[in-house]
């Protein structure tokens, strides 16, 4: 059957449906819960501090004034000072800090070392597989914060060692998430192109295989940030963390747990941080789950 001249010029003139963009798509799924957006706010808010602590801060978070000790709340010391005669909330905005610095540290320790042994053991399977995987195998064996503990004893307390721990603590998830992306995604069509057209195992791996695994390793870093902060402070509390007089939360915490029943803000108020902080990573790498996964392509 022929079309009609008018058929055809209706054809033409007919307009597609406007072409969305992956990123307003990401940002459209991102942002439609308001608890993503919460969350959003508090990591803004921490790195703002964070990086303008010593103009936010009304006081050296370390200078010790032994007449002003264990006050109250107060106009000149918004929540107070510790047993030191220290203001708390100047400990509280420099401790964010070392919290960011610990967090993005020992993620960025886990993820490369992870990654990297993920991305060869996937790739090249067989004995190199193998030997990584049982390797990876036994740091899994330990819970993580206590093989942290382990670790950092051994290697003794410090921002350094908190870090290097913390790293090593996390890698396995790191190595054992893009290894299965890697069995999976070398597999495909283009891979095995790829190959054909005579492409180095290098290449195959940093311009095909490992873009194709970075959305679940992006959600797994922000799950692992409010990890390693929460466990920073757990090794503060337990004396293996940050050294005095620098300000860390869970050393805060653990200072002020003796005054409960006088002073309870002297706890609650780092605790509350911390309690924060964790959320907040926890909600955003919610939101980012849902926003790249391919399932919800097409469908916003």
């Amino acid at each position: 059957m022929k079309m009609t001249t008018a058929t055809v010029r209706h054809i033409e003139h007919m307009e597609l449906p406007p072409r969305i963009s992956e990123f307003r798509r990401f940002l459209r799924v991102f942002l439609s819960r308001k608890v993503v957006i919460f969350g959003s706010i508090i990591i803004l808010a921490l790195l703002l501090i964070a990086i303008f602590a010593p103009l936010i801060a009304p006081h050296n978070p370390t200078q010790q004034n032994l007449w002003e000790t264990l006050q109250e709340s107060s106009g000149k010391h918004l929540f107070g000072t510790d047993h030191l005669g220290r203001d708390v909330l100047s400990r509280i905005i420099y401790g964010s800090r070392i919290s960011l610095a610990v967090g993005i540290v020992s993620v960025g320790i886990a993820g490369c070392f992870g990654m990297f042994l993920g991305l060869l053991a996937g790739y090249f399977g067989g004995i190199v597989d193998t030997v990584i995987m049982r390797c990876i195998d036994a740091l899994l064996a330990i819970p993580p914060l206590v093989l942290a503990l382990a670790i950092g004893a051994a290697l003794g307390g410090g921002l350094g060692s908190v870090m290097i721990s913390l790293g090593i603590a996390l890698l396995p998830t790191y190595a054992r998430l893009i290894r299965g992306q890697v069995l999976s995604v070398k597999q495909t069509d283009y891979i095995m192109a790829a190959r054909v057209v005579g492409c180095s195992d290098l290449r195959i791996i940093m311009m095909h295989v490992f873009p194709n695994c970075l959305p679940p390793i992006i959600v797994l870093v922000t799950l692992n940030l409010g990890f390693a902060i929460l466990a920073e402070a757990g090794l503060s509390f337990l004396g293996l963390g940050i050294a005095p007089p620098a300000a860390a939360w869970g050393a805060m915490v653990n200072d002020g747990y003796k005054y409960l029943l006088t002073n309870p803000i002297l706890s609650f108020a780092p605790g509350l941080c911390i309690f924060l902080v964790v959320l907040a990573f926890n909600l955003v790498g919610d939101g980012l789950r849902d926003a790249l996964d391919p399932r919800l392509r097409g469908t916003i």
